[in-house]
């Protein structure tokens, strides 16, 4: 039953995968299932091996590098809070460094003065810079450059 053999390298392969999350040990726990597809149809020992190293020559040179350079984009959306960075949203009370309201993206926000010695009046435009838990940090519209 080398069949079995194969499986049991692949599940240890699959745990040290887990752990390291460095995709290199989860491409040769793959290559060791299809080892153990070729050992359970009846191949002998040096096709499974061929099977093993074939399998694991295409995954270390063609998938790791494709996956790798998925793993390290920034994502194209932005979700949650962080997709208000950026906004335009108008002062409802008056904006200091300290409170304020502000309409943003048809809700009532808390908002703080992203400069501190600025008073940004009711109804002024501001963009929204940075979200600190439930408080934006805006600046008014007419300072941008």
């Amino acid at each position: 039953m080398p069949w079995l053999a194969w499986l049991l390298a692949a599940a240890a392969l699959g745990v040290a995968e887990f752990f390291t999350l460095t995709l290199v040990f989860g491409l040769f726990a793959g290559a060791a299932l299809v080892a153990a597809v070729v050992a359970g149809v009846g191949v002998g020992l040096l096709g499974q091996l061929v099977a093993l190293g074939v399998t694991a020559a295409v995954g270390l040179l063609l998938i790791r590098p494709v996956a790798l350079r998925q793993m390290a984009q920034v994502p194209l959306t932005r979700e949650g809070s962080d997709a208000l960075i950026g906004k335009r949203a108008e002062v409802m009370q008056e904006v200091t460094a300290s409170h304020g309201l502000i309409k943003l993206s048809g809700e009532e926000w808390s908002a703080r003065a992203l400069d501190e010695s600025l008073v940004i009046p009711v109804g002024a435009l501001v963009d929204v810079m940075e979200i600190e838990g439930a408080t934006a940090l805006v600046y008014p519209r007419e300072l941008l450059p």
